[in-house]
């Protein structure tokens, strides 16, 4: 029998085949990575262009189930200690009966737990899931970390046992997880940006109106020239004062708006703290004593029932109030005064040229319900000139730490009596010796409120 020769197979190409085979795995390789950097580029632009969160959030299971090549993805997400939500995707073909009930099971539990213990443990939810799935699926995880805090567990699963959690895996789900970290970072700064802005528009409001309730102008009272003025530390501030005619039921507008002979309130005070808090009880305060001078009481009395009627309030809010209340009568030239516990205006007497305090005995408003107040007066001549004045002014500060001060603000005012001609430059004058003495960048850390007052007829 005559052997047939076989056909040898030229080398080179045997040669050629490994190569071949190599090409393949390295074209197969390249695509693959362009499928990866396609999946995370197209995350990456969900994150810039998704405003809504949960739609940014439904994306992350699937895309971590096709950059790792696994069945499905699943991502638990929690806040404060509670289970807030949770997102499913299976890859097409596979069944997420099984995984979907899981899940419900988990995050029902964990709800019910983090009732009882005020906070869901990150472990124990890894554990739950795992013991519900049972040990023919297999699951990867991977924390949500927002500002170094757990805030949830990014999951993939196969129900494959050839499956591989690779290192390039799980850098690959590690990288779905730091951008959808990102988007949750980004919404909350977004509400938190949102939040503020609605605080600072509520907070121009309340400014608004607090403005409207402080005089407009001064009135025009016989025999007085005036002036005031309110700069507050924040948009609402604590400072107040008020212009009050006497008898303000049935004063016209004429009597407002002209010279006025009536008696009338001038009164300062200060609300401890600053804000919102104190705005409301200045307001607070306006209202209650407007309604007290109705009463036609002394000051003392005045005092002494707003007091009275006021302490509940203050005593729940524990916010004080300090009060100089004053009346001055244009026909007989007297100040009626009494005072809880403001700082005492200061009298310059031109007469003399010497400078008094006008006080009294008096506490808090809201400190002691049966607070009791003392009156006291004095009869103004031409010239003489009263500064009522909150401690924003005594209590500046310097860069050195150093505080402006009553004898600096004497000084300052006895300057200001001997040379300005006018109440709004005496103002204007003890504004601007204040601001130079803490600096001229340096904003004031108090409410500054100052109202000038200057006879100019006795008759």
């Amino acid at each position: 029998m005559t052997a047939v020769p076989i056909p040898r197979q030229p080398s080179h190409e045997i040669e050629a085949t490994p190569v071949l085979a190599l090409k393949e795995l390295v074209a197969r390789l390249h695509r693959e990575q362009y499928k990866v950097q396609n999946l995370l580029s197209s995350l990456g632009f969900a994150l810039r262009s998704f405003n809504n969160l949960n739609q940014f959030l439904d994306l992350t299971p699937l895309m971590a189930a096709k950059v790792a090549e696994a069945s499905g993805g699943a991502l638990i997400l929690f806040k404060q200690g509670q289970v807030r939500s949770y997102q499913l995707h299976c890859q097409e073909g596979v069944p997420c009966q099984d995984i979907r009930r899981a899940l419900e099971q988990v995050t029902r539990k964990i709800r019910q737990e983090s009732k009882d213990s005020s906070k869901a443990r990150p472990g124990s939810i890894d554990e739950q899931v795992r013991q519900y799935l049972g040990s023919e699926v297999y699951l990867f995880s991977t924390p949500i970390l927002v500002k170094n805090t757990e805030r949830g567990n990014l999951y993939v699963f196969s129900n494959s046992p050839e499956y591989d959690w690779t290192p390039t895996r799980r850098k690959l789900v590690q990288l779905v997880a730091d951008q959808t970290a990102v988007a949750i970072a980004n919404h909350e700064l977004t509400e938190e940006l949102r939040q503020k802005e609605r605080q600072d528009r509520e907070l121009e409001i309340a400014a608004e109106i607090q403005l409207h309730l402080l005089p407009r102008e001064c009135p025009q009272i016989k025999g007085v020239a005036l002036a005031a003025e309110c700069r507050t530390a924040n948009k609402v501030g604590g400072d107040y004062y008020d212009f009050i005619p006497t008898n303000y039921d049935r004063i016209s507008s004429q009597d407002v708006t002209g010279s006025s002979s009536v008696p009338w309130s001038i009164v300062i005070g200060d609300v401890m703290g600053k804000g919102v808090p104190a705005g409301l009880i200045m307001t607070m305060t306006r209202g209650m004593l407007r309604g007290e001078i109705l009463n036609r009481k002394s000051p003392a009395q005045i005092l002494e029932h707003l007091n009275r009627v006021m302490y509940a309030d203050l005593e729940n809010s524990h916010r004080f109030v300090t009060l100089f209340y004053s009346e001055y009568d244009p026909e007989t030239g007297i100040l009626s005064y009494s005072n809880a516990a403001h700082n005492p205006p200061l009298w310059w007497e031109a007469a003399t040229g010497s400078i008094q305090k006008l006080d009294t005995w008096g506490m808090l408003v809201g400190l002691d319900g049966d607070s009791s107040y003392e009156d006291a007066q004095v009869k103004l001549s031409c010239g003489d000139i009263i500064i009522y004045y909150t401690d924003g002014f005594t209590d500046a500060v310097n860069q050195d730490g150093e505080r402006f001060d009553e004898d600096n603000l004497y000084r300052a005012f006895q300057w200001a009596c001997e040379h300005c001609d006018s109440p709004q430059s005496i103002l204007d004058y003890l504004y601007q010796r204040v601001q130079q003495f803490i600096g001229s960048s340096n904003p004031s850390g108090d409410d500054m409120t100052l109202v000038v007052m200057q006879v100019q007829s006795s008759d």
